[in-house]
């Protein structure tokens, strides 16, 4: 089992700048603060801190020597102040998503606009509010949200896939399937090969009328994990709607 990723805390980069020119010219030194997790033997992922002092922005990856060479730790700022922020924005995100399977959609959104007031780019809190304002049928303010989401790579990794598919639903639910399908799109450029992203876009298709749309994806669910009996039984239930009685394959609809 793989050692990686490590959460190595916070670290300082100093920089060199600088100002002014000819007799005023001068220079200065910059710290900024950085997250930072190793994950792999020769690679460590920086993430700048932001005014909250929690991880938020672009990552990027540095060899072991550069790394070495630029970084050095602050455990101390780390433990006075990233840590007990970032265990507030979970507190708060968990809070989020509890009162949203309880159904209290106004406490949910309090809770999940407190997190985003510590990280705006929160991808869990932004996938957490993004469902409660597809639920509250607040389109505009779901829009916004899905803007956020569908250009940070980190709304697509298989640690959100549970707060991604309560959105995903969401959008479904109440009728914004140009939205869903989007958002499900995107995903699948991500990975092509998770039934249950294949299986919600038939859902997606099968909502919008699209019925040769709906059959191909149920196909590449059920190629994918043949022993879904959920996408069985759409399959055999689209066919029956159709009247397809012996046809193998979506292209026959054509």
């Amino acid at each position: 089992m793989s050692v990686y990723p490590q959460i190595l805390g916070v670290y300082a980069r100093q920089a060199e700048a600088d100002v002014g020119t000819g007799a005023t010219q001068g220079s200065y030194s910059q710290t900024t603060y950085w997250y930072v997790r190793r994950t792999g033997d020769d690679a460590f992922e920086v993430q700048p801190l932001n005014a909250n002092h929690v991880p938020s922005g672009l990552r990027s990856v540095f060899p072991k020597g550069e790394f070495l060479a630029a970084f050095s730790p602050e455990p101390a700022y780390y433990e006075r102040n990233t840590l007990p922020a970032l265990r507030s924005l979970q507190k708060k995100i968990a809070e989020g998503e509890e009162q949203f399977a309880k159904g209290r959609l106004d406490e949910a959104e309090r809770a999940f606009l407190k997190a985003l007031m510590i990280d705006e780019l929160s991808v869990p809190a932004n996938l957490g509010a993004g469902a409660v304002y597809a639920e509250k049928r607040e389109f505009l303010k779901v829009k916004k949200v899905l803007g956020i989401l569908l250009n940070n790579d980190e709304t697509f990794q298989v640690e959100q896939r549970a707060r991604f598919n309560t959105l995903g639903m969401s959008l479904r639910k109440q009728g914004m399937l140009d939205e869903a399908l989007t958002y499900y799109r995107k995903a699948l450029e991500y990975n092509d090969a998770d039934e249950n992203l294949h299986f919600n876009l038939a859902r997606v298709y099968f909502d919008k009328g699209d019925h040769v749309a709906t059959l191909t994806h149920l196909e590449h669910c059920l190629r994918l994990n043949p022993d879904l009996e959920v996408a069985q039984k759409f399959q055999r239930y689209c066919r029956k709607q159709l009247g397809d009685t012996g046809l193998g394959s979506a292209d026959a609809l054509r």
